[in-house]
């Protein structure tokens, strides 16, 4: 148990919510979902969850294993094609997970997910929270539509294009 980040997880509230993800930017990643959905016949969703409660921070869950819970519990892994992406941001650690279904992880190799990740991170340690998620929601979107060519077929939206606050 780290005494580090138990205050930072404690510290960080709804104010830095709003710093990093002002109404406007969680309006324009909305946009930017639902126009890479048109690219391709991917799913991405996209969360942030401010801080651990006391339970996992005590467990010393990684931003990993909540990325993992969190793809569950928003039902990521049930598409009809197996090809659904979430993109988990932990404001209090300024982590960023990618889980993807296994469709996709079948095609795309952990250091390009990886690599994402750092890209966006590097956005954020910059304070370009909107810009680094868009521009990830944008690699992603090209990563979807080189194994998942648009599908004129589909008739729906399986997952909220809406960011998900945890």
């Amino acid at each position: 148990m780290k005494i580090k980040r138990w205050l930072r997880h404690l510290a960080t509230g709804q104010l830095a919510l709003r710093f990093c993800f002002s109404k406007t930017a969680l309006n324009a990643i909305e946009q930017a979902i639902r126009q890479s959905e048109t690219q391709h016949g991917g799913e991405i969703c996209f969360a942030v969850e401010i801080a651990l409660n006391a339970v996992p921070l005590f467990k010393n869950q990684s931003a990993r294993e909540r990325a993992i819970d969190v793809f569950s519990q928003l039902r990521v892994w049930d598409t009809e094609h197996n090809n659904g992406v979430l993109i988990y941001v932990l404001l209090a650690d300024r982590d960023v997970e990618i889980v993807a279904d296994r469709g996709i992880n079948a095609k795309i190799s952990e250091s390009e997910w990886e690599a994402v990740c750092h890209a966006m991170e590097s956005a954020f340690r910059q304070r370009q929270f909107e810009t680094g998620v868009i521009d990830g929601i944008q690699t992603i979107g090209r990563h979807l539509a080189t194994h998942f060519p648009p599908d004129e077929n589909k008739s729906r939206n399986e997952l909220p294009n809406k960011p998900v606050v945890l």
